[in-house]
């Protein structure tokens, strides 16, 4: 027997030849779709996971999407649709792939959204099947990271469309192909995320002090922010390094074996709860966390899953593995994910400019939410600028609009939110930058303010004109926020000690 199963065996070696070369690839392929048995319980435990943030993100965008791209928001996704549509005719859903084509009313964005959050609960609930869910999910979230354009373009929106995808592929059985797709997802977002940081140049990365401006800086800081910003200098600097040894070293250790998977996990896990304590980052350290559950496996999940659902999961009906239609599309999504990413990483990598070739390749990654590249945080803001913003009938006098969640009274201790994200108090922190490339959407912001547009007003904590004409007059003053140390809050009783630097835009761009 030459231990190729069912193949005769013979003599002559000018058919052995033969066999050996058809045999192999066939062979690995079949390894790598086959079943990945020690993760049954953590992929179960991961779609769970996700129908949690699924819902989060759905539910949080249900209450914003009108303001941002309805028909009375601040960039109505109808007009974009209109524009495409007209310059690049019929061929316009491929750059923009969005099921708003069908109908971009006020009625079906929000539809979307609240549908969205209710298969969420029927996959966490495991009620209906669950690939057409999955799928469902993916293009309705895919839909509204269109249509929010400017307010959706985000890490996390990137990888919540790219965990969704992968999970669709989950309804049957894990294999070692998804296994490896998911470590090469979460490798790429924790590595991309280090290498910007020291790529960037900025020194406050070299130098290990960005955290002594980070939990001042950051776009919606809550109290475990303030509190962190009082640690001693040697701990910041502690801090800083522990990240780049996190976001550079570890993420190779995740393609080692089983040990270092471990302690990849177990590293990564603290830093993400360390940044909850410390941050409001939404639900990115959340979906982070799940993506940790694929560094490990059924042998350690199983220790923190209760018996009772232990024994449930057991008896159930074993999940089939996935046939050959779905091993062939889980491989041709493998090969593309691989080759969207790789043309994402070139130019991050290399500093050079993407081969021509390739550019429209690279380009599927933004378009369809596979393959993105990732860059958290990698130049650190050193002071913060606040603006607020005024309307008025005569000029004279002035009543101030309130934002739900960013800074602005200085007693006003700054709320944990996680993991809602209200897109437009976070778009707000650009603005100082002056940079029209995030913040181009900005003089739209204030027009719907001067028409007093409910949609929009929506959004804020406080419209001064609520149910009244619009104001005449519209101001926006700039101010440098900064954290009050322990005895200033403890005389004042404040969070926050502002600096007015005047009236915006005229005043120096906030960098970087």
């Amino acid at each position: 027997m030459t231990g190729l199963g069912a193949v005769p065996t013979s003599p002559e070696p000018e058919i052995r030849a033969e066999v050996g070369p058809t045999k192999r690839p066939s062979k690995i392929l079949r390894w790598l779709s086959g079943g990945a048995t020690d993760y049954d319980l953590t992929a179960w435990l991961f779609l769970k996971g996700l129908a949690l943030v699924y819902f989060a993100a759905f539910l949080s965008l249900a209450g914003q999407i009108d303001g941002l791209a309805g028909s009375g928001g601040i960039l109505p996704f109808r007009d974009l649709l209109q524009r495409v549509l007209a310059e690049e005719g019929r061929v316009a859903w491929v750059d923009l792939p969005t099921l708003f084509w069908f109908d971009s009313s006020d009625v079906a964005l929000q539809g979307a959204a609240i549908a969205g959050a209710v298969l969420s609960i029927l996959l966490l609930l495991g009620w209906g099947r669950r690939r057409p869910i999955l799928i469902l999910l993916f293009v309705l979230y895919l839909s509204l990271y269109q249509a929010g354009q400017v307010f959706m373009n985000f890490q996390w929106d990137y990888l919540l469309l790219e965990s969704g995808f992968l999970a669709i592929f989950l309804a049957n059985a894990p294999t070692r192909l998804l296994v490896f797709l998911f470590h090469w997802l979460l490798f790429r977002l924790r590595f991309l995320s280090g290498f910007s940081k020291l790529a960037s140049g900025d020194p406050s990365w070299r130098h290990l002090t960005t955290l002594r401006y980070y939990f001042e800086t950051q776009p919606l800081p809550h109290v475990g922010s303030w509190y962190a910003h009082q640690l001693p200098d040697w701990l910041l600097r502690a801090g800083t390094g522990y990240t780049l040894f996190v976001e550079l070293v570890v993420p190779f250790f995740i393609f080692l074996p089983r040990p270092f998977r471990i302690f990849a996990a177990v590293t990564t896990i603290v830093m993400q709860l360390l940044i909850l304590a410390t941050s409001n980052h939404n639900f990115i350290n959340l979906l982070t966390l799940l993506l940790c559950l694929f560094l490990l496996d059924d042998r350690i999940v199983g220790r923190f899953v209760p018996r009772r659902v232990r024994e449930w999961r057991a008896g159930m009906a074993a999940v089939p593995p996935p046939g050959t239609g779905v091993a062939v599309a889980t491989a041709a999504s493998a090969a593309l994910i691989l080759a969207v990413s790789l043309a994402m990483m070139f130019p991050m990598l290399t500093g050079r400019p993407l081969p021509h070739a390739l550019e429209g390749l690279a380009s599927i990654g933004p378009r369809f939410g596979i393959g993105n590249s990732y860059h958290v945080f990698p130049n650190m803001q050193t002071e913060r600028q606040e603006l607020q913003i005024a309307g008025s009938y005569d000029g004279l006098h002035w009543e101030r609009y309130v934002f739900r969640y960013k800074p602005g009274a200085l007693d006003q201790a700054p709320a944990f939110i996680v993991p809602h994200q209200p897109r437009l108090d976070w778009m707000m922190w650009f603005v100082p930058t002056q940079q029209m490339s995030v913040a181009y959407w900005f003089p739209d912001f204030l027009q719907a303010l001067a028409q007093n547009r409910p949609a929009v007003t929506h959004l804020l904590a406080y419209n001064p004109f609520e149910g009244k004409a619009p104001p005449r007059y519209l101001q926006v003053l700039a101010y440098r926020y900064r954290f009050t140390t322990a005895p200033e809050r403890s005389r004042s009783g404040n969070w926050w000690k502002a600096e007015y630097l005047g009236e915006f835009p005229y005043v120096a761009p906030r960098r970087p």
